[in-house]
């Protein structure tokens, strides 16, 4: 294993002084780039932090003004003074090192080589392990290579060399996989001969950072000689990206008087470079806060998390007192673990100050004066109130209390939504001759809880005066309604009711007149000083303006104040019935066929408008013309309805009969009414009926029909 090791350091050390004299040639004068390109170090223990290993050779020609140096291995560094030097301790290291240099006029690779490190480290460092499967003594040396990516031309660029360790006669190099006979096809190519493997164009190692391909030999038959054997090649990172924040702008918040240390928000950016080196190595710093009031630096961020926390005292942080609520500040995020070569990004947090209620509202006033007039209701007055917290949060909007002076609770309180105040209104009418002053004590509060060391003090209650105005009001009736009972039918003129209206402006001397306001069926009049009411008319129960026996008339009283007022009150008269309606019979109008087997004719029934016991029951009898037995009978089914029959056939015709109904009233009422009863043929369940004048039912029909037999014969 070890003859292995020193193959591959010397074919390393071959490639370094072939590629150096392939650069090399050709060019006089200056030439950009490493002026030595093979620098060779002997380890003798552990490399100390910032020990310089050996001094570059570098020259861009133009006075190495912007020239930058990345290191293969991220525990290296190239100084200032161009000095190779750890960035920390370290024990073991990779055989080689490359170092890039590059700058606006020059991009080129140096070497070091690290000689002197045990058989044992190097094995572990190379990757090729404690044990290895048994390999045939022809078999191909591989070793693994490296390129760095966004190399520039010329192309193609020698980057190692696959060989056999024994001369056993020509062969042909091939190599095959992804990057070499697939796509990308022609990447890495293999001289045939040497079998030097070279890239073919610039890599980027974001889009692909290893490729593994196999290499193989033949002869020139094309028969399978070696391998094929794994190629790895690794493409080495170059700090080619920029930090990138997810988004331009961030938002975030604090509470006000958050400790200090307090996080606010984490800031994360985004590097496509190697996360194992220092290319993607991101240091976060706050490079402005605006506005700069009253520190520069309220806010810390944390260099590797982006955490950004707060530096300001919890006293300083008054979102009352700041000169504003929000702060932005321009976050910078660098890689090369923020050192002066990194590259960076740029985002934008905006952080705002939030409230809490640390003010109680206070009343603009201790005092607030109103007036309103009796018997009126409405907004008397709005209360103000000055809150210091954010506007439109409930730590400032307000609520408002009575806490005491309204017993009757007349008064209500309401919050106005557009500018807090308090708006005090009277709900309940106010009676000035009952009380003419009222003082009520208003409390407001927030509707956040306010927090536990502020409290509410003396100027977060108020008094308020409201004094009522004495208005002249208006007479007031009582009882209203007034209700009475009245039999129907009494005599115009007769006494009804007696009106009563009291002015409740007991403490002036006035005079009420009285007068009727509405009185639909004109039956009432009424006396203007004593408000006496007697009937102008007869009081009929059975009128329309009368409803479930009830008659509604409207009266006005109006006082001489100045100016005048009025009120109103019902008078409700029950009124009892007299019998005063005839009762009459329904239907008026039967048919009944003239070869009916049935002599029924119809059912009748007696309606009267009277109330009972002027109704029902009722007695339905024939009229008293002669001979109407002789051809009707009227028998009764019950109280209120009777049967009429038919004693013979009648021939088709109409048929006027005279009926007698009398109601059960003291006195009873009689009333004279006529059926018709129409005789019709009938024929397939259809009716045909005379349409001619109606005959009286009388005995006189029977020998006009029998003389009109005779002649016919």
């Amino acid at each position: 294993m070890e003859i292995g090791v020193r193959i591959l350091l010397a074919f390393l050390v071959h490639q370094v002084a072939h590629v150096g004299g392939q650069e090399d040639g050709g060019h006089t004068g200056c030439v950009p780039g490493f002026q030595v390109k093979h620098y060779q170090v002997v380890y003798s223990g552990p490399f100390q932090k910032g020990q310089p290993l050996a001094q570059v050779e570098f020259d861009d020609c133009a006075g190495n003004d912007d020239v930058a140096f990345e290191v293969s291995d991220p525990s290296f560094e190239v100084d200032g003074d161009l000095n190779l030097v750890p960035r920390r301790d370290v024990l073991h290291s990779p055989p080689v090192l490359f170092i890039h240099g590059i700058s606006t006029h020059a991009d080129d690779v140096a070497q070091l080589a690290i000689t002197g490190q045990s058989p044992h480290t190097l094995r572990n460092i190379l990757g090729l392990g404690q044990t290895r499967p048994y390999r045939h003594k022809r078999a191909l040396l591989v070793p693994p290579m490296i390129v760095t990516e966004n190399q520039r031309a010329p192309f193609p660029r020698i980057i190692g060399r696959v060989f056999l360790p024994e001369k056993l006669g020509s062969r042909i190099f091939r190599l095959t996989g992804p990057g070499a006979d697939h796509d990308p096809r022609g990447l890495f190519i293999i001289d045939m001969d040497t079998g030097e493997v070279s890239v073919s164009r610039s890599l980027d190692r974001e889009a692909v950072d290893s490729y593994q391909l196999e290499v193989s030999t033949t002869d020139f038959a094309g028969n399978l000689v070696d391998g094929p054997t794994l190629l790895l090649i690794t493409v080495i990172d170059q700090n080619d990206n920029r930090p990138i924040f997810k988004e331009s702008r961030y938002t975030g918040e604090v509470l006000e008087g958050s400790p200090t240390g307090t996080t606010v928000m984490r800031m994360t950016a985004f590097d496509a470079d190697d996360p194992a080196t220092d290319n993607a190595a991101l240091r976060y710093n706050i490079v402005r806060q605006s506005p700069d009031k009253p520190s520069p630096n309220m806010f810390y961020i944390d260099a590797e998390k982006g955490d950004i926390v707060t530096v300001i005292s919890p006293i300083l942080l008054d979102r009352e007192t700041l000169p504003t609520t929000t702060y932005e500040l321009e976050i910078v995020a660098k890689d090369m673990a923020g050192s002066e070569v990194g590259l960076t990004g740029t985002a934008t947090a905006t952080i705002t100050i939030t409230d809490k209620n640390d003010h109680a509202p206070e009343f603009t006033h201790p005092l607030f004066e109103a007036t309103v007039n009796e018997g009126s209701t409405g907004v008397v007055v709005n209360l103000t109130v000055d809150d210091r917290d954010d506007p439109a949060t409930e730590a400032w909007r307000a609520i408002y209390s009575i806490i005491n002076g309204d017993p009757t609770q007349s008064f209500e309180i309401q919050t106005n939504p557009d500018n807090n105040e308090g708006m005090l209104s009277v709900i309940k009418p106010l009676d000035y001759e009952a009380t003419a002053f009222h003082t009520l004590l208003i409390k407001v509060e927030n509707e956040d809880p306010l927090v536990p060391d502020v409290g509410y003090g003396p100027s977060s209650t108020a008094t308020v005066h409201v004094t009522v105005l004495d208005v002249n009001e208006g007479p007031i009736f009582f009882p209203d309604p007034l209700r009475v009972t009245r039999m129907e039918n009494i005599p115009i003129g007769s006494f009804v009711a007696s009106l009563n209206a009291t002015d409740p402006d007991i403490l002036q001397i006035q005079n009420i007149r009285y007068a009727v306001l509405r009185d639909p069926a004109g039956w009432l009049s009424v006396n203007p000083v004593k408000g006496t009411v007697n009937t102008s008319a007869s009081l009929d129960r059975e009128s329309p303006y009368v409803h479930d026996n009830k008659y509604t008339a409207v009266f006005i009283a109006t006082d001489n104040g100045f100016p005048s007022a009025t009120g109103t009150g019902s008078l409700v008269i029950h009124l009892e019935d007299y019998n005063d309606n005839a009762p009459y019979v329904v239907p008026s109008v039967a048919r009944v066929c003239e070869d009916a087997h049935d002599m029924n004719v119809a059912i009748v029934g007696g309606r009267d408008k009277d109330l009972p016991p002027n109704g029902a029951p009722f007695k339905i009898e024939l009229g008293k013309q002669p001979g109407l037995d002789k051809t009707w009978r009227v028998t009764r089914v019950n109280s209120t309805h009777s049967q009429i029959m038919l004693l013979h056939s009648l021939k088709k015709a109409n048929y006027q009969l005279p009926l007698l109904i009398t109601d059960s009233g003291v006195p009873p009422l009689s009333n004279n009414t006529e059926v018709k009863v129409q005789v019709c043929v009938c024929k397939k369940n259809k009716m045909h009926c005379s349409s001619a004048y109606s005959h009286h039912a009388s005995l006189l029909v029977l020998p006009v029909t029998l003389l009109l037999t005779l002649l016919c014969l």
